[in-house]
């Protein structure tokens, strides 16, 4: 199961790794290998989220989600996205900026660097409103109970998480903004920009968010309305077929994990100027991380491991959160990426361990009852 799932990215890596080899010698070797660790820290609650969203779909969007969504995420996000960032800040056309790429580095991982607060208001808002729309919503199974459970209530007042977002996008605008770190530790004042730059990942939001969540709830009731002829097919021996998310209601999922492991990517393409401004070693590294975050997504769906360690998706949207405060913070001061990536493997990791706490109780009581039952029926014996 381990190799089925991973087989390619273990292959994409030896091929990416001989590559950097060939290109730039052990020196690129290194830099690759970083680079893919760094993705991989900073993606792994994207893949617990992914997989939470991607076990909705059918098999048919399974597979675009594997073959088309990498392609996206690796050569669009990672290699492409960069350099569409410069020209437009830049106002380049994108021929010049693919040029800069590879001939004036420097200038190139400078024009990047500038572009950050306007990556980070963007991304910034997309997360906060992941975080929000899921903290604020009541559900059977809470994890941090005496936070969740006041969350659970407040969210019944209608738009609260857009509201909190703006007065979020505000306070950044006006401060964080106000001294925004730029290329050579200049400070500038980039309030406009992060203004705008956050209304339009709101807005994202709100459209692809929305979009896919009324698909979704459509998908709900026609659940509700199978689900007597399921026990009736059940009762006669018939077969009982899951329902899948297909045709829009999945292409609209799909767009939404799309626009999010985007905004999970614009760390790590930041990040990375910090290790190496080659834009070649830097879409190998971050691709090669990608692969292992998309492998690992289908091995959480494979194994069902979500409904196993129930816990897991709270940790992945307090990790979600948390990257949404840091991206709001780094507009004005730089934050290690290691700091980034501990925050959320230690978010996830709490949340296993409190899953696996959880699953020994229910084992324990569930042997309590049946050592019980066993009692009684011995006694009712003699």
């Amino acid at each position: 199961m381990l190799l089925k799932t991973f087989g390619w990215s273990f292959a994409i890596t030896v091929v990416g790794l001989v590559v950097a080899v060939l290109i730039g010698g052990w020196t690129a070797f290194g830099i690759v290998a970083i680079l893919s660790v760094l993705e991989i820290s900073l993606s792994f609650d994207n893949a617990v989220v992914n997989a939470g969203v991607l076990k909705k779909m059918n098999a048919f969007w399974q597979k675009i989600f594997l073959t088309i969504g990498v392609l996206i995420a690796v050569f669009g996000m990672r290699l492409i996205f960069p350099v569409v960032i410069v020209a437009v800040t830049a106002k380049l056309s994108p021929v010049d900026a693919v040029n800069l790429a590879f001939t004036d580095k420097s200038r190139y991982q400078q024009l990047v660097t500038d572009a950050h607060p306007a990556i980070a208001a963007f991304g910034g808002m997309f997360l906060l409103m992941i975080f929000l729309d899921f903290i604020f919503e009541d559900r059977d199974i809470q994890w941090l109970r005496w936070i969740e459970r006041p969350l659970a209530r407040l969210g019944k007042v209608d738009m609260l998480a857009v509201c909190i977002s703006l007065i979020v996008l505000l306070i950044s605008s006006m401060t964080f903004a106000a001294h925004a770190h730029q290329h050579g530790g200049v400070h500038v004042d980039k309030g406009q920009t992060v203004l705008i730059s956050g209304v339009a990942g709101l807005i994202t939001y709100m459209i692809v968010g929305g979009l896919s969540g009324h698909f979704e709830a459509q998908l709900e009731e026609e659940e509700e309305r199978e689900a007597e002829a399921e026990e009736e097919a059940e009762r006669s021996g018939g077969r009982k077929n899951a329902v899948k998310l297909a045709g829009q209601a999945a292409f609209f999922m799909f767009l939404y994990l799309e626009v999010l492991d985007a905004s999970f990517s614009f760390d790590g393409v930041i990040g990375a100027f910090a290790i190496t401004n080659d834009i070649v070693w830097m879409a190998l590294g971050l691709g090669i991380g990608a692969l292992y975050v998309r492998s690992l997504t289908v091995y959480l769906v494979r194994q069902g491991t979500l409904d196993d360690y129930v816990y897991l998706e709270h940790g992945a949207h307090y990790a979600i959160g948390a990257l949404a405060v840091i991206l709001l913070v780094t507009i004005r001061f730089e934050i290690n990426e290691v700091i980034t990536g501990l925050a959320g493997v230690l978010l996830i990791g709490w949340s296993f361990w409190s899953s696996v706490r959880r699953n020994r109780a229910i084992e324990a009581a569930e042997g309590k009852g049946e050592a019980s039952g066993d009692k009684a029926e011995v006694s009712s014996g003699v």
